[in-house]
């Protein structure tokens, strides 16, 4: 297993997305981490999260999501959390729950989810969302954590944009984003997922579909990279105008996360 993943019994995907090569030098190890949803953690889960000294968590899922399956802390956690109110993926249903709607095989899937990336960016709530994320790196100390509910698509958006707004190669960009594929327990994880699909929309899925459906595949990121390039430019122009993330505020993000 990739020595950023920490292999945990019921939170999934859960690993370090610092140490990378930025522009300016090595993002730091040990700051940045990523995950699924929390509502599922074992006391070990919680007692390993504990260690690493969380200060803030960054929820980017909506308030149904967050109502549904509400996310266990450790005792004597005083982190903030953040989250923007309403629904981040449009709808009371995470990406990959909303991409199952109408779809039977993996095709079907897979194009479901490159086209769901590529709205994704210009969702009202989850911008809101991004701004408090970035805003949270740039000015808060400590470890941090992002997660939605799969830890995956809009946690991979999020994580792709800030490394490249630090200028991360798009070999790594692209290589943490894929992590998700092989990261933690996969059978369990898609398992788990694909009886929440199919009790919502039927037995008629295949199997391949649930698997394309809970893991990633480059067009997605891809998919959510050229739109925006097409509306903004470049990511440092959407980021900008859309989230907040000026020149003093990539400084400061610099400043915080780089070694």
């Amino acid at each position: 297993m990739n020595d950023r993943v920490l292999v945990l019994e019921g939170i999934h995907n859960f690993r370090d997305y610092g140490g990378y090569t930025g522009s300016d030098g090595r993002l730091r190890n040990g700051v940045l981490w990523r995950s699924g949803q929390h509502g599922d953690a074992t006391e070990k889960d919680l007692a390993t999260v504990a260690n690493l000294g969380i200060s803030t968590v960054i929820d980017l899922r909506g308030d149904s999501e967050r109502q549904l399956m509400p996310c266990l802390r450790h005792d004597g956690f005083d982190g903030l959390v953040l989250f923007a109110p309403g629904e981040t993926a449009g709808s009371e249903l995470a990406p990959h729950e909303e991409a199952g709607r109408g779809i039977t095989t993996a095709d079907e899937a897979r194009a479901a989810m490159t086209r769901l990336y590529e709205n994704m960016p210009f969702r009202t709530v989850l911008i809101r969302s991004l701004t408090l994320y970035f805003e949270a790196l740039a000015t808060r100390d400590g470890s941090s954590l992002l997660h939605c509910l799969a830890g995956k698509d809009r946690t991979g958006l999020a994580a792709a944009l800030l490394h490249r707004l630090l200028g991360v190669h798009e070999d790594d960009v692209m290589a943490d984003y894929l992590l998700t594929n092989v990261a933690g327990n996969q059978q369990r994880r898609i398992a788990a997922a694909g009886d929440s699909i199919r009790q919502r929309y039927g037995s008629q899925i295949t199997d391949e579909a649930i698997e394309t459906l809970m893991g990633v595949d480059a067009m997605y990121l891809d998919a959510a990279t050229r739109s925006i390039k097409q509306r903004y430019g470049s990511t440092e122009r959407y980021a900008e105008e859309v989230l907040g993330v000026d020149a003093a505020r990539r400084q400061a993000l610099r400043e915080r996360l780089i070694a």
